[in-house]
């Protein structure tokens, strides 16, 4: 009979446990302090063009090489003056460089001396760098342009007008989402949006500060030929579209 009441109470008091678990409040959120993490991206077509024109000749005359060189970039930049008089032009990287032969030469069996090794040629070349907006036109212009220089790399982005007007969405965009981030937060906290009070918002969390960094030209391996005398085919371009994204990150107290 002892035994039956013990089962009895112990049962009692689980039941007790089960039903106090079930019915004590959820913790408390008033003074929460949340870090909320926001988003935004902005879309827009590409309106800027860089191209880098080279131009590079080899001969066994270093000033020959030269002459040729300095006589091609001017013939090339006055073609692209020509045709895209608003283009922003840039001369850089003018190099010289002598050529080796491949087996250096033996010492004689007189002496041990190493034979200091002579240049069998020259290799002379120059960059030009050309901005431009006038994408409608940028086919004819390359084409023309490369009967004389050669094309290096081409890079298409956003002007800097475009892309301030860009910002002021972007941060638009952000801020919105964290916005809606907080809303949702606060709901499944089972609060009201309006309890949340923001605190804090870092804008410095972009991590997009920089813009990608365009590594420099390399040097050419092959002498561009000169095809003045041919129809030279315009070349095909898609300058696509930028992405601008923008992280910050929010402090919400909820009252």
């Amino acid at each position: 009979m002892a035994f039956a009441k013990s089962i009895v109470a112990a049962a009692l008091v689980l039941a007790f446990s089960a039903a106090h678990a079930q019915t004590a409040p959820a913790p408390s959120t008033a003074g929460t302090m949340v870090v909320v993490p926001a988003f935004g991206e902005v879309k827009h077509a590409n309106d800027q063009a860089t191209v880098i024109f080279a131009v590079e000749e080899h001969d066994k005359d270093k000033n020959t090489a030269a002459d040729r060189v300095n006589r091609k970039m001017k013939e090339g930049t006055e073609i692209v003056r020509r045709l895209d008089p608003n283009a922003q032009l840039k001369t850089q990287g003018y190099y010289t460089y002598p050529v080796y032969p491949e087996v250096p030469p033996m010492p004689q069996p007189t002496t041990r001396a190493p034979v200091k090794p002579v240049p069998i040629a020259w290799r002379v070349g120059q960059y030009l760098e050309v901005k431009t907006t006038n994408l409608a036109a940028l086919p004819k212009t390359a084409a023309a342009a490369q009967k004389v220089l050669q094309i290096n790399n081409i890079d298409f982005g956003l002007t800097p007008e475009t892309e301030k007007r860009l910002d002021d969405q972007r941060i638009a965009a952000t801020y919105k989402n964290l916005n809606e981030r907080i809303v949702s937060i606060a709901r499944a906290m089972g609060r009201q949006p309006g309890d949340a009070v923001l605190d804090t918002v870092d804008f410095e969390g972009s991590g997009n500060y920089a813009g990608d960094n365009q590594a420099a030209p390399a040097m050419m391996r092959m002498s561009a030929k000169r095809e003045s005398g041919d129809a030279m085919s315009e070349p095909s371009f898609e300058p696509g579209e930028t992405t601008l994204q923008m992280r910050l990150v929010g402090k919400v107290k909820f009252k």
